[in-house]
């Protein structure tokens, strides 16, 4: 398998029924510095690697303000605007940031406002097309961050409302405030413990991109490893293959600082797992993944 692929290999998915883009986008967490605080080692690396995605055919790139924090979309803007057509450009609020590795709730509706203004200014955006509530407030009612993000979509500063780190009854009670285009929960080939939501999701039109999608247990692992070598791949692509393969409203977002590894993730988007390949690789049982 080569690498020479670009992202509209994956397919297409439509956010919203007006936002079409290729199936395999570009999570753009990696590109801030240790911890996912301040600025990278290498700024102009971190520049170069997004403009490889985009001319790689990534035209999803999801971000948050809380990377950096602000550090993620300032990047962004700085390497992407003015945007190409098609480009989508997804963030997220409800996060503060106070030290390195550190993240404190912040969901209520004056902390989500200001965080759409500081976004759309980082990015260079007159009106964010995809805007994510990053997690639910356990202090802030959450119909009332659902509320906030529905305003907000009233007055033209967001285009699509979408969540993340949800359960289903979370997407249910926003779908009644405002229309849900996205889902992002942790999930990946060894990491399935949100396979409800997935189900949920393809059968509302809803599009769920996972993140940490190459993250994967030793066992799980072995298995990538033997489908990999018989396919000439390396085991993270087979992963997102896998992923591609799993529900046709998977939105991987691999994220990295590196070029060469954006490449390699790609190059995935081309790679077809056969029925029985899928199969062996469901039928895996992982682990519990520790994120801690």
């Amino acid at each position: 398998m080569t690498n020479e692929m670009d992202a509209s290999a994956a397919g297409t998915i439509t956010l919203g029924g007006d936002l079409t883009v290729h199936r395999l986008g570009y999570g753009a967490m990696r590109i801030t510095g240790k911890g996912i605080w301040g600025p990278p080692d290498d700024r102009n690396a971190a520049i170069r690697t997004l403009r490889s995605a985009v001319e790689l055919g990534v035209n999803f790139i999801d971000t948050a303000d809380s990377y950096g924090p602000n550090v993620s979309e300032e990047l962004i803007g700085e390497a992407l605007a003015p945007y190409s057509t098609g480009v989508v450009v997804a963030t997220k609020g409800g996060w503060e940031r106070v030290g390195p590795a550190q993240w404190i709730h912040n969901a209520s509706p004056q902390h989500l406002r200001g965080a759409v203004e500081g976004s759309l200014k980082r990015l260079r955006l007159e009106r964010i097309d995809v805007y994510q509530l990053h997690i639910p407030d356990p202090a802030v009612s959450f119909d009332a961050s659902m509320d906030a993000l529905a305003e907000m979509q009233r007055q033209g500063k967001i285009r699509h409302v979408g969540l993340s780190n949800v359960t289903r009854e979370h997407i249910e009670r926003a779908r009644k405030i405002v229309p849900i285009v996205c889902v992002q929960n942790r999930y990946s080939f060894a990491d399935r413990e949100w396979d409800y939501v997935v189900d949920y999701c393809e059968a509302n039109a809803i599009a769920f991109l996972p993140w940490a999608p190459l993250s994967g247990g030793r066992k799980a692992h072995d298995v990538l490893r033997e489908v990999a070598t018989k396919l000439k791949a390396m085991p993270q692509q087979v992963g997102l293959a896998w992923l591609l393969k799993r529900s046709p409203v998977i939105l991987p977002i691999p994220g990295t600082s590196s070029v060469e590894h954006l490449q390699e993730n790609v190059a995935a988007a081309g790679l077809q797992l056969a029925d029985l390949e899928f199969q062996k690789l469901s039928a895996v049982q992982p682990p519990p993944v520790s994120y801690r």
